[in-house]
């Protein structure tokens, strides 16, 4: 049987679908078209309605290295554009093939981000969130209205921290690259008289775990009495950043509620901790809510987190702890002696107390930083430390996590990063702290708070 001869229909593409088309075709292989019921093209010159002009040259490739086994790409800088809002796309060299040059906040010591470390972990490519800048508005095209008083006062955009060019969107997201901006407690910093206190994600943690609380009141004579309490999350437990957090808030409000009436710094102190401890037993489930009451592992990897504390007060310099986090004490005159006055709750130092090992032995172990106490509902049981001390001389004291003194581990090691103006420059010299835990590697969270303790010459006492 033979085959019917196929019209020819003179379209090259089909009417319905724009699917190309063959001389024979009668319906579009595509969608179905009838190409039979197009009407015939009338004769006449050819009036195309859209003016086709000369196309734009794109340019060249960038030349890529043969051993490289990433594609040669175009980046949003090689042509020139405009955005959504007609204004002109920022023009900015892009780098795919190592970090960008190191600015403000940038620490000389640090990997470029997503690198390998020698240990084989990635850093995170989150950017540090300190070389976050303002950026000014952008120009309007046309005189505009009045803005009402509270648009006035609205804060101007907040530059991305890593393409540094897009403006980061309410959702926390650049407009430009969509890289998600720092969180708000990535890094934190708060000075007050007296007090300054620096918290940092650091370089390997996707959160930060650590919290602080500081700040000062008067005791019942007008006497100043000066606060700072560090909590370093247990990242093992649930939810350390919750727990951290209220225990921070917890001890820091109990103190200001108790020096003020009188009660004495090394008992408000204890006061403190129990507080904190309370409010992140709290966090835990309720007995009851799960139908586990009388399960014995119902409060297993409860939130939990260590805490630390100091109190500036009528001469007297008390510090309170549960965990491993540490107070240092280290004098202006740095021809004197430097001290630690906390003891860690950790198995090194149960070895050393037990005279297992000496400290050297016991902190080289693998087990040296698990922890013996902590703040949780699955805590062994509480036992605050404290301890009271009458320093003789003007100082610095240093309350941090082990973030920080993983770096600086001996009170000699820690004097030597402390800068010499720290008790006049308390803000600027926990900056300096934190930034030497980063340029060490940055392994965990790091927290800071920084308490100058002076003492005046016709007043200076034993200890």
């Amino acid at each position: 049987m033979s085959q019917k001869p196929k019209p020819s229909h003179g379209l090259a593409a089909c009417p319905g679908c724009a699917e190309p088309l063959e001389p024979g075709d009668r319906y579009c292989g595509a969608c179905g078209y009838d190409l039979a019921a197009v009407p015939a093209a009338e004769a006449g010159a050819d009036r195309p309605t859209v003016a086709i002009g000369t196309p734009v040259p794109w340019p060249p490739a960038p030349p890529r290295d043969p051993g490289s086994l990433s594609t040669a790409t175009q980046h949003p800088g090689d042509l020139p554009g405009t955005d959504s809002g007609g204004r002109d796309l920022p023009t900015m060299e892009v780098r795919t093939d190592g970090p960008a040059p190191a600015e403000g906040g940038a620490h000389v010591g640090a990997p470029a981000p997503g690198s390998p470390t020698p240990e084989g972990d990635f850093e995170l490519a989150a950017p540090d969130p300190r070389t976050a800048v303002r950026a000014d508005p952008a120009p309007a095209t046309a005189p505009a209205a009045p803005a009402p008083a509270a648009a006035a006062a609205a804060p101007a955009a907040t530059l991305c921290v890593a393409c540094r060019a897009g403006r980061v969107d309410p959702d926390g997201y650049c407009e430009n690259c969509g890289h998600a901006q720092p969180r708000e407690r990535d890094h934190m910093e708060r000075e007050l008289t007296g007090v300054a206190a620096v918290s940092d994600r650091g370089l390997r943690h996707h959160r930060n775990e650590d919290a602080f609380a500081v700040s000062s009141t008067t005791l019942p004579d007008g006497s100043p009495a000066t606060l700072a309490i560090v909590c370093d999350g247990v990242s093992s437990a649930t939810r350390p950043d919750e727990a951290s957090a209220a225990a921070a808030e917890a001890a820091g409000a109990s103190l200001l509620a108790a020096l003020p009436r009188g009660t004495h710094p090394q008992r408000a102190m204890h006061e403190a901790i129990v507080a904190a401890a309370e409010a992140v037993n709290s966090l835990a489930e309720e007995p009851g809510e799960d139908g586990a009451e009388h399960d014995p592992h119902r409060h297993r990897n409860a939130p939990a987190c260590t805490i630390v504390g100091s109190v500036v007060a009528a001469g007297l310099l008390v510090v309170g702890w549960v965990g491993d986090s540490r107070v240092y004490w280290v004098p202006d005159d740095r021809s004197t002696p430097p001290a630690r006055l906390t003891e860690d709750d950790s198995w090194a130092a149960q070895m050393v107390a037990a005279g297992l090992m000496n400290e050297a032995e016991a902190y080289a172990d693998e087990r040296a930083h698990a922890i013996t106490g902590w703040l949780g509902a699955d805590s062994y049981e509480l036992d605050p430390h404290t301890a009271a001390f009458k320093p003789d001389r003007s100082g610095v004291v240093v309350v941090c996590t082990d973030g920080l003194w993983n770096y600086a581990e001996g009170a000699e090691d820690m004097a030597r990063v402390v800068p010499a103006d720290a008790a006049d420059r308390p803000l600027h010299s926990a900056q300096v702290l934190v930034g030497h835990a980063l340029d060490g590697g940055g392994h965990d969270n790091i927290t800071v708070a920084l308490v100058p303790f002076t003492v005046a010459p016709q007043g200076a006492g034993s200890a």
